[in-house]
């Protein structure tokens, strides 16, 4: 799957602006699902049809499509762009980074004089810088976005990019839906829009497919760093099992079932409790009567900045334990 990794992280795609990672994502997806559409939000949404005469049990499962950016709110008479967030952007992870717009335009980000060295950078004193002489020669405009510019770095069991969140949650989507041959469920793969900017896409996705059953894939923190905050997740030991985060509480049969496939297939897994963060199972938990959901999350450090980095064994175990799940009938 790592070449796979690789087009969809280094694929331009931020919240609003994910034109260029869906039309990837469906030439990954068209010759596997028995069909696929994009609704008025712009989620893709294939369906994989049951096999058998029974009422199938409708089964959602939904990865983000976009990453977080900035956009474009000012351009002086010098030709530095002023700009502001585009989801949870951190200034810290941003001077001297790089940033690319649709185009294919890149810039830098820069910083002004601070105070004093202890002063920590403010969004609304970074600028970015395209290389124009002067306002006349910026290519850009008011409102256009950016996403960050940083290429797929394989390191071996682990693998570092920008914008794991969510694309490696997409990956896991379509790596199961290419090895899925039957399942007894309709199962209804969505790669979703404006996950960062309020769960937009999960929110009208769910509402039209109306499921009896829902996952999403996405990205959690860890706690395996230095002085990390404290917390039961780490690289290498398994895809995490959402408990709860700071919006949901996984539903508990949901919760259970995947636990106990692991446990059968013998996958290792960890327990997942978010202090921070939710995900797009946070929209489909409440989705018109209410729908048990749950999460699988993929171990990640360095989440929201260019640098994010997993590893291949947990998105390996994840791609098992959801086709385990889809391949088998469903009592909830």
């Amino acid at each position: 799957m790592k070449e796979l990794i690789k087009k969809l992280t280094e694929t331009y795609g931020p919240s609003g602006n994910e034109e260029k990672i869906r039309e990837a994502i469906i030439e990954e997806i068209k010759d596997y699902a028995d069909e696929y559409r994009v609704d008025a939000m712009g989620n893709l949404i294939a369906i994989k049809r049951a096999k058998g005469d029974k009422q199938p049990l409708k089964v959602m499962l939904a990865a983000h499509m976009d990453e977080i950016g900035v956009i474009v709110t000012h351009i002086d008479e010098k030709g530095f762009l002023r700009f502001a967030p585009v989801g949870g952007v951190n200034p810290l992870t941003l001077l001297g980074n790089r940033a690319v717009f649709a185009d294919g335009l890149i810039g830098t980000f820069g910083l002004e004089k601070r105070e004093s060295p202890e002063e920590l950078p403010k969004i609304e004193k970074m600028y970015l810088d395209v290389g124009a002489v002067g306002k006349e020669s910026v290519p850009v405009k008011i409102g256009d976005v950016a996403g960050f510019h940083r290429p797929f770095a394989d390191l071996g069991q682990r693998l570092m990019a920008k914008a794991f969140d969510d694309r490696i949650g997409c990956t896991v989507l379509i790596q199961t839906l290419r090895e899925l041959k039957e399942t007894p469920h309709e199962v209804y793969f969505a790669f979703t829009v404006q996950e960062e900017v309020g769960l937009r896409g999960a929110t009208t996705s769910a509402y039209g497919i109306e499921p009896d059953l829902a996952v999403a894939v996405d990205v959690t923190a860890t706690g395996d760093t230095p002085e990390a905050r404290t917390m039961a997740v780490s690289l290498g030991e398994g895809p995490a099992i959402k408990v709860k985060d700071r919006r949901m509480l996984a539903h508990p049969k949901v919760r259970d079932l995947l636990v106990e496939m692991a446990k059968e297939l013998g996958i290792p897994y960890q327990l997942e409790v978010l202090e921070l963060g939710t995900t797009d199972a946070t929209a489909m938990q409440v989705s018109r009567a209410g729908v048990p959901t749950g999460v699988i999350s993929i171990p990640s450090r360095y989440v929201h900045t260019p640098s994010e980095m997993v590893d291949y064994n947990d998105v390996l175990n994840a791609v098992k334990l959801l086709m385990a799940v889809l391949e088998k009938p469903i009592e909830i």
